[in-house]
């Protein structure tokens, strides 16, 4: 009889991990035509801007600021156009081996970010050699936070967010960030919980699994843009969305050498239900 019950317990434990990890923002929320839709371009990436503003769903635009110690060649004039055309804006550091200090004033310094602007780390990967290291990381979030008394967004594919939950738990720092999760499949089934309960943003779509030549394989196609524009779904509809940005904390407060404001102090992540590309 306790054998049969341990079995229960397990058995309910799996249909409830199972259930959890299938609930509707890790399936396919692109499809729900409330849910707002972002991208994230780079100087690689073509606009039409007049066909893009067909699209009614794409309401944001992060775009890479800097990668290590190099702006963006289109960062700047792409945010006076976005701006202009009521787009809510964003920024991202595309976080390489090196000073973490240094990068991150110099990210400031390129950004000057203000209040409605988010602002966002890449950690692309777990090679050290090539990315960022977590450590390094850390430091990185903490200038930020120091600096403009807000902390970043997190960018990081699956392995990095297992690294992070596997390393450092809710410690006080990554845990404190909003996560911007990478994951090129049309569910999730296996998400790293231990530090964020789930994705404020969740770049579904790039040229991981999109086709040039069939432009139909595209998880979702953005008016204006080629296949390789990354797209992203946020965890909310078009209208929570405009509302939240930045998504910042509670904890969060008007602080720091550039004089900004911190923001609205909303944490999609802890609120809602519970670049290295990798599939």
């Amino acid at each position: 009889m306790i054998q049969r019950s341990a079995w229960l317990v397990i058995m309910v434990a799996v249909v409830s991990f199972v259930a959890a990890a299938q609930s509707p923002e890790f399936s396919e929320p692109w499809k729900n035509p409330n849910t707002a839709i972002a991208i994230d371009p780079y100087e690689g990436n073509p606009i039409d801007w007049n066909l893009l503003a067909t699209d009614k769903r794409v309401v944001a635009i992060i775009h890479r600021a800097t990668i290590g110690e190099r702006v963006d060649k289109k960062y700047a004039e792409r945010k006076i156009e976005a701006k202009k055309r009521g787009y809510k804006w964003g920024a991202y550091h595309f976080g390489k081996p090196g000073d973490p200090i240094k990068q991150a004033d110099f990210f400031l310094e390129i950004v000057q970010p203000e209040p409605d602007d988010l602002i966002a780390l890449d950690i692309d990967g777990i090679d050290s050699a090539k990315h960022m290291s977590l450590p390094d990381a850390r430091i990185f979030i903490n200038r930020i936070k120091e600096k403009t008394g807000r902390y970043p967004m997190v960018y990081a594919n699956n392995v990095v967010t297992k690294a992070i939950a596997d390393q450092y738990g809710q410690d006080d720092v990554f845990a404190k960030t909003n996560l911007w999760y990478a994951r090129f499949r049309k569910s999730v089934t296996d998400f790293p919980s231990g530090t964020w309960p789930s994705y404020t943003l969740w770049q579904f779509s790039c040229e991981m699994n999109c086709n040039a030549a069939d432009r139909s394989s595209c998880l979702y196609t953005v008016p204006g843009t080629e296949y390789d524009m990354d797209v992203n779904v946020f965890n909310g509809t078009t209208n929570e969305l405009r509302e939240k940005w930045p998504f910042q904390r509670a904890s969060d407060s008007v602080h720091g050498d550039t004089g900004r404001m911190a923001g609205s102090d909303f944490s999609i992540a802890r609120a809602l239900p519970q670049k290295l590309k990798a599939p």
